[in-house]
């Protein structure tokens, strides 16, 4: 009998393609990974990609090789589009937690020689100059709320009460705002990555898909080699965004829409993960188990959805069988809101451009501060400044959209994924903004699926008293 054995092939010793061969190799020998790899040069290596992920599509290698990738000075727009890649990893710098110099924003290209630039400047410079002045004033307001502890150090003081502040003064941040992500990934997300980034519509995020490629090749030689741009992403692209598009209905003509509605669900979803469950620990037929759930009584029903979410802890994570219903939603959300929405990247999300056309949220604290003014006036600044380039490009216009401002986003997701979203995102600790999103998904569930979703471990908290608590107005 062979000894169990578990170890680590080192990316300090082997190169990240070497180490995707040596895996590969396993489907066909029966030596182990360390006599594999030993075999294994660059060059064998760099040969066997070429032949077997490039010649033959056997693409599912490329998984093995990864990649840590640092992004600087790159705009939040076009941070957009590196996180737009679900299976991959992230970490961002946090408007929550950071503070953002005068300086720290970006130019686009597109206007380089444009008569609009220097008034696009100008209006980003409004901006960050309106956001560094309203830290004082909001940080005052807030220190008066969260008192020093006793024996608490200013240093502490600070770091317990600064999200609470700079929550705030992040609505105030455009989208060209600069700021570093880190990203792991591997070879194969890499490749198609690259090539979403080189057909994209903005010079920005273009030459990051160049340079993306350019730093890959430099560890993975053979894997990212021929991604370039797609004629598909770009035609298409382009023509849904000169095909003329159907007009709002005008305000007699339909009553006043919901910022968050439920489009679709499964009007069956609670019978069939139940169904899904005895399935699984079961020996009859699909169809069997959904027919004895239908025949249940209501008391029975719940019993068996006890059995299945009851046992819950606070960090556990529900089985997979919730995944068998799921949930579209159409939501208005500000766009600070949306940059953590988006890194719920299990969903299907279709977010539409930044815009400044859907209103802007005013957080309550700049009104308790005597901010409001310069505030709404800033926003406004960048209301005119959105227009006048939209005209020009719409999507460079999206630079100069403050984080208050709404966005509406498409959503598809299943109740596993729900649990995930809205426990977290409910949190005590998490932006006001997003927990008033989780809390209204999570109502508007409840009153479709509440078997359930009455197993969701949310606060005490609703959407309705985050609105009043933390906002004046929100769209």
């Amino acid at each position: 009998m062979r000894e169990r054995d578990i170890y680590l092939l080192s990316p300090r010793a082997l190169s990240p393609e070497t180490i995707a061969v040596a895996f590969a190799k396993t489907s066909r020998s029966p030596d182990s990974f360390r006599a594999i790899a030993a075999e294994l040069s660059d060059e064998q290596s760099a040969k066997f990609h070429e032949k077997w992920v490039v010649g033959y599509g056997h693409a599912s290698v490329a998984e093995h090789a990864v990649l840590h990738i640092a992004f600087e000075n790159i705009s939040r727009l076009a941070i957009e589009s590196i996180e737009g890649n679900r299976l991959a990893s992230y970490t961002e710098k946090s408007t929550r937690y950071q503070k953002w110099g005068t300086d720290d924003f970006f130019v686009p290209s597109e206007l380089d020689g444009h008569p609009l630039r220097d008034e696009y400047v100008d209006t980003i410079r409004l901006l960050f100059r309106t956001y560094e002045e309203s830290l004082a004033p909001v940080r005052s307001l807030v220190l008066e709320q969260f008192p020093r502890r006793e024996n608490e150090k200013d240093e502490a003081w600070d770091r317990r009460i600064r999200s609470k502040y700079v929550d705030v003064c992040r609505f105030l941040l455009p989208a060209a705002s600069l700021a570093n992500v880190g990203m792991t990934a591997n070879a194969r997300v890499l490749e198609s990555m690259i090539r979403k980034l080189l057909s994209n519509e903005l010079m920005e995020v273009r030459e990051i898909g160049g340079k993306v490629k350019e730093v890959a090749l430099a560890e993975t030689p053979t894997l990212v080699k021929y991604a370039d741009a797609v004629p598909y992403l770009m035609d298409t692209v382009n023509e849904f965004s000169i095909t003329p598009h159907p007009l709002p209905l005008s305000e007699g003509d339909v009553i006043a829409e919901d910022w968050c509605t439920l489009i679709s669900y499964d009007q069956e979803g609670e019978e069939k993960i139940l169904a899904a469950a005895l399935f699984r620990f079961g020996e009859m037929s699909y169809a069997e188990a959904l027919g004895y759930v239908k025949a249940l009584e209501e008391p029975e029903r719940a019993k068996l959805a006890e059995s299945l979410l009851g046992r819950l802890g606070k960090y556990d994570v529900p089985l997979r069988e919730l995944e068998y219903s799921t949930f579209v939603f159409d939501i208005v959300m500000d766009q600070g809101a949306y940059a953590e929405f988006k890194r719920h990247r299990m969903m299907s999300q279709t977010p539409q451009r930044l815009t400044t056309r859907l209103g802007y949220a005013t957080p309550r604290l700049f009104t308790e501060a005597g901010f409001a003014s310069r505030y709404e006036a800033a926003m406004q600044s960048a209301e005119h400044m959105f227009e006048r380039l939209y005209a020009i490009n719409p999507n460079i216009a999206q630079y100069v959209v403050p984080n208050g401002f709404n966005r509406r986003v498409l959503a598809e997701f299943n109740l596993r994924e729900a649990f995930a979203f809205c426990q977290l995102r409910s949190a005590s600790n998490a932006h006001f903004s997003i927990r008033r999103v989780a809390q209204r998904i999570y109502e508007e569930m409840n009153v479709v699926h509440p078997l359930l979703t009455k197993y969701m471990k949310l606060n005490d908290e609703t959407w309705q008293g985050v609105e009043e608590n933390y906002f004046t107005v929100v769209a």
